[in-house]
């Protein structure tokens, strides 16, 4: 907006505010000339005035933050289905992917293993284990080759996902986001990954690392989301579990 814009409607509420005021001043005026009473009356404005103070602090302050609260957790519920897609076409995946090259997983698998019975300190459990795991990416050229092959096939639809400006209330997802985009594009510019440097092995092992640890909170914590809001797709997300070696899609 320009600033003839924004000048018109500071213009427009003065003037308003003028009226108003000016509305009230006539009904006081009214009320005395009828009942001849300006003690009444000043009782009245005066008590109406000191409330205005607890109102702005109850408006404001409480009831304000209250329903901007609600109101994001709104969009972020919303927002679930999105990165409900990205598990779906992508995460699962990666999170198999990335478990196959660490060559430490079998300690994370006995942790990840999800029932409908959890609670969320169970979760918060899983965050700090996943936390504390010592990672150790094996980075030879058979895995960021299977790597690259299956990010590259998915990296329009990262890009979709990136341009949701709504996944700007989501950070800690869109910092999943960029870091998965970010080792697509570092695959995707290196043509022989046969023949990389031990620096340049050691660069790619640091882009897989913060993948892999982002996608491990993201997914904790979307399965705790599941299992609160949608117990059905949460059954069907245990079933899919790649850190569960027992998980089969069909209900045996």
């Amino acid at each position: 907006m320009n600033k003839k814009g924004v000048k018109y409607i500071l213009n427009w509420q003065v003037i308003l505010g003028l009226i108003l005021i000016a509305l009230s001043g006539l009904v006081y005026y009214i009320h005395y000339l009828v009942f001849r009473d300006a003690h009444h009356i000043f009782i009245y404005l005066i008590g109406d005035i000191a409330f205005v103070f607890l109102e702005v602090l109850l408006v404001t302050l409480l009831i304000h933050r209250l329903l901007a609260y609600r109101e994001k957790q709104g969009r972020l519920n919303k927002l679930n289905m999105v990165v409900g897609s990205f598990f779906y076409e992508v995460g699962t995946e990666l999170l198999r992917q990335f478990s196959g090259g660490d060559k430490k997983a079998a300690t994370l698998r006995s942790g990840l293993i999800f029932t409908d019975q959890m609670h969320r300190l169970d979760f918060l459990k899983m965050r700090t284990m996943i936390d504390r795991h010592d990672y150790d990416i094996a980075v030879n050229a058979e895995f960021l080759t299977g790597l690259k092959t299956f990010l590259l096939a998915r990296r329009d639809f990262l890009l979709n996902l990136l341009g949701n400006p709504n996944l700007l209330e989501h950070e800690s997802f869109t910092d999943l986001l960029w870091a998965v985009f970010h080792l697509t594009e570092e695959l995707n510019y290196r043509l022989d990954l046969k023949h990389l440097s031990t620096r340049d092995s050691e660069h790619l092992g640091r882009d897989v690392l913060r993948a892999y640890r982002h996608l491990l909170r993201e997914w904790v914590d979307y399965m705790a989301h599941l299992l609160k809001k949608y117990p059905y797709l949460f059954s069907l997300a245990v079933r899919m579990n790649p850190f569960d070696t027992q998980a089969s899609v069909a209900i045996k």
